[in-house]
């Protein structure tokens, strides 16, 4: 829904041109008064309103009702799960002051557990809310995830569509229900037992594409107790080797190749050479996506996955497991380069990934479900995999990419199985933009009830063109903010008309989120009408990670101890005038790309690897089409090995750096741009000031501050000149 045309919920949204008039009136009113602290309190709003304008400007936007939107099977019954604004304020409210009845009530309405919780959380000992320190939910009660996604389903709707599979060439998918996808799961389930010999508890890597036996492999993981830790199938072999070893997995799971764009990626060599360099992998199961003769199983360690599951029935017992137990591990980048095994529970992230599912988007069980996401990535665990299936709708898995064949690859998949939730990254919409509008023409698109996006904030031009083109400015856009670490969305409006909209905000909080803004320098909490600081949150809540795997020291100086008593989320966020939340991006060394964390010194670290590289800054940079890129400032060991260098020279030894991070890590994290320095800004102590680096890439140079303090203050304007170049 477009600003420029819907109907705002008050007439004076925009207007902040009115609100300092206001304040320069009352400020003229009490002149020559003697209440000099109301006069400095008026000064001090007529500064903030000026300094907020950005933000009181932007208009409030109705959701519409979506009556004519709703598919034959749903029309009959159809109502929205919250009546409106007033009835999540009221239930936002219960789940801040009564979390235990809130959450509670919620985890046995929607949840099936073989054994009842005795209580719904752990209390902080000092204000009686649920505490960060010690997470925990629904003490000793017992539940599988893959029953709660598969079994109960099975039984009562076995012919409904669970998975629908989009291949990367078009034509080329199909459909699993409910009862095949539980034959499929029970089937890996004991191959995982018997063939190879996983027991709960055990850590599973799993390195797959985006095809249904990637959510089958998670699901029989689950069925037995056992946690998965899915690697990105975009990482390098040193990353897929690294997550290996620290999570201690004995088993892989991978294709032998896997498809993308119309390309061919060698997914089961990347395994191979990770294993080279890891002690404890004993198995490895193959599904082969491409059945390339050419790909070679190991005797004794490689399982055909078609060959054992021949061998098992089509049935078997899920394992009871504590509320507590691991569900999964997720690697994310953090700021000191090494990445943490971010570990979730069972019962609190199913039960946020099903609340989320429910109130964020306005889920129905007849609803198809579209996230263009991929399952290495917190989005694919909680909206691709475990949100529908645990909802009992149809999960949309899509292998490709949004430009192949073309840029209406998406459009084309909406209209062909009539997807009612469509949720994608900022990324993938400024691509399509700028592909141009012909690629949306003669697309339907009417069976769509909501849009959503995530991984970073959407801008309001592109806002404007994914409600104007996408959803005919007549449904909601919910502009969803949560990270690895939440498991599901903290910020966020609600569909079904509840939440009245602002273009590039993520609105309020969802249920169980109390965030604060707080003053990064004193820690305090920020409490006036208008605020930006930092983000963080004031007590646990059900998906909130628990611990980084077997480093709890680090979860707990990594988030807990930065702002006492307070979860620090790394990322800067401003309240405005009306209590709507936006955020500003990262403030520790993490850069954000295409929505992919990405942390700067596992960047820098690949970098300075290389026998040529004498030192190296990595910061983050405005992108068009990826939000942020990645700027390397690096200088060479030998400095006239490139002084005197021509420009093809100088360009090989660019590509050359390139390639050493696509190697490391993998393709997603190479720098867009490389820079060939002299010498970084350094402070007397020798720590770079990678500030300085940020100012002079934002164009932003006149703005650096005293540079007389560095070791080096000469060096300024070289890089100055060196980024013109």
């Amino acid at each position: 829904m477009s600003p420029s045309t819907a109907p705002a919920v008050k007439p004076d949204a925009g207007d902040s041109s009115s609100i300092i008039g206001e304040l320069k009136s009352k400020l003229k009113a009490v002149a020559g008064s003697e209440r000099s602290d109301e006069v400095a309190e008026m000064e001090q709003e007529q500064e903030q309103a000026t300094e907020y304008e950005h933000l009181t400007r932007v208009p409030i936007v109705k959701q519409r009702p979506i009556s004519d939107r709703l598919q034959p099977e749903l029309a009959q019954h159809y109502s929205p799960h919250l009546s409106g604004l007033q009835e999540y304020k009221q239930l936002y409210k219960q789940s801040i002051e009564s979390p235990g009845k809130f959450f509670g009530d919620k985890a046995r309405q929607f949840l099936n557990w073989f054994k009842d919780f005795d209580s719904v959380f752990v209390p902080n000992p000092e204000t009686g809310k649920p505490s960060l320190e010690n997470n925990a939910w629904f003490l000793n009660g017992q539940l599988n995830a893959a029953y709660n996604c598969v079994d109960r389903h099975a039984l009562q709707t076995p012919n409904k569509p669970a998975i629908i599979y989009e291949a990367d060439e078009p034509g080329q998918g199909y459909t699993l229900t409910y009862a095949e996808l539980l034959e499929q799961v029970c089937k890996v389930a004991q191959v995982l037992q018997y063939s190879m010999g996983v027991r709960k508890g055990d850590t599973v890597a799993v390195y797959m594409p985006m095809i249904p036996q990637t959510l089958i492999t998670l699901m029989a993981i689950t069925r037995i107790g056992a946690i998965h830790s899915v690697v990105f199938a975009g990482f390098s072999c040193n990353s897929l080797r690294d997550r290996i070893n620290d999570a201690d997995s004995r088993v892989v799971i991978t294709t032998d190749e896997s498809k993308r764009g119309g390309k061919i990626v060698e997914t089961k060599r990347i395994v191979d050479d990770a294993i080279k360099e890891t002690s404890g992998v004993r198995n490895v199961l193959v599904y082969k996506r491409t059945n390339n003769p050419k790909v070679q199983l190991v005797p004794g360690r490689d399982l055909d996955w078609d060959d054992e599951i021949k061998k098992y029935k089509g049935y078997c017992p899920c394992e009871p497991v504590d509320s507590e137990h691991p569900l999964f591990l997720l690697y994310t980048s953090g700021s000191t380069g090494t990445p943490k095994g971010v570990q979730h529970s069972t019962a609190g992230y199913l039960l946020g990934a099903l609340l989320t599912m429910r109130y964020t988007f306005d889920t129905h069980r007849e609803d198809v479900f579209f996230t263009a996401g991929d399952v290495g990535w917190i989005t694919g665990h909680t909206y691709v995999v475990y949100g529908p299936l645990l909802y009992g709708c149809t999960t949309l898995v899509f292998e490709g990419t949004p430009a192949y064949p073309n840029y209406s690859r998406y459009w084309d998949i909406v209209d062909k199985y009539k997807v009612t939730q469509f949720y994608v990254a900022p990324t993938a919409l400024r691509l399509l933009k700028r592909a141009g509008d012909s690629y949306v023409e003669n697309h339907s698109l009417k069976s769509l009830r909501c849009l959503g996006t995530v991984g970073e904030p959407i801008a309001a031009e592109v806002w404007d063109w994914y409600s104007e083109q996408i959803g005919k400015n007549e449904i909601p856009i919910v502009d969803t903010y949560w990270q690895t670490e939440s498991g599901s969305h903290m910020l966020t409006p609600l569909a079904g008309g509840v939440t009245p909209m602002k273009p590039g905000s993520a609105c309020f909080p969802f249920f169980g989120i109390e965030p604060a803004i707080l003053d990064a320098n004193t820690g305090k909490e920020i409490t006036a009408s208008h605020a930006e600081g930092v983000l963080a949150v004031k007590s646990g809540w059900p998906s909130f990670a628990r611990t980084i795997w077997k480093n709890h020291d680090r979860f707990l100086d990594t988030y807990l101890k930065p702002f006492k008593g307070y979860y620090f989320a790394g990322d800067g966020a401003a309240r405005d005038k009306d209590g709507y939340m936006w955020i500003l991006g990262r403030v520790d060394d993490v850069v954000n790309v295409s929505g992919h964390r990405l942390s700067t010194a596992e960047i820098e670290s690949a970098i300075l690897d290389d026998s040529i590289v004498a030192e190296c800054a990595v910061v983050g940079f405005n992108d068009d089409l990826t939000g942020q890129a990645v700027a390397a400032f690096v200088v060479l060991k030998n400095k006239s090995s490139w002084s005197t260098a021509s420009e093809s020279e100088l360009q090989d030894i660019k590509k050359h750096l390139i390639l050493a991070v696509r190697k490391d890590i993998g393709p997603f994290a190479a720098p867009k741009l490389i820079v060939l320095v002299d010498d970084l800004p350094k402070t007397r102590s020798g720590k770079i000031m990678r500030r300085i680096l940020r100012k002079i890439l934002a164009g932003e140079s006149d703005q650096l501050g005293d540079v007389s303090t560095l070791s080096n203050p000469g060096i300024v304007r070289h890089l100055i000149d060196s980024v013109k170049l």
